[in-house]
């Protein structure tokens, strides 16, 4: 069995940290950020019956068409589409879970694209 890095050990108990203070329902879901070195995604989360609302990606037709460069743009758009999403299926409201990284670079252009589509955090 291969060893598990220092950095991905370390980003793995920030998450099992964070897991423990915040869960999503469904009147107001978790919304959870993954980002690798290519792209970046989202969904929201109703932990109570394990479900995914709403996803989002770098990978999807919708930002492939849009065709903005840069991964700061395409992250914040990712959050705005994430958002309208939601609006659509009801949800004004959701909980942001970081996925272990640092508020900065994408992952807050994630939030704000979010903010800016309508979700309250």
């Amino acid at each position: 069995m291969a060893k598990m890095n220092a950095k991905a050990a370390a980003r793995l108990k920030r998450i099992k940290r964070i897991r423990k203070k915040i869960s999503g329902t469904a009147v107001r879901p978790r919304l959870r950020v993954f980002k690798s070195a290519k792209h970046i995604y989202a969904q929201l989360i109703d932990d109570e019956s394990a479900t995914t609302i709403a996803a989002m990606s770098t990978l999807n037709e919708e930002i492939r068409a849009a065709g903005i460069k840069g991964k700061m743009a395409q992250a914040r758009k990712v959050g705005e589409v994430l958002a309208e999403r939601a609006k659509s299926k009801g949800l004004s409201r959701a909980v942001f879970d970081r996925g272990g990284y640092i508020y900065h670079g994408r992952v807050r252009e994630v939030a704000e694209g979010a903010r800016a589509g309508g979700l309250e955090f």
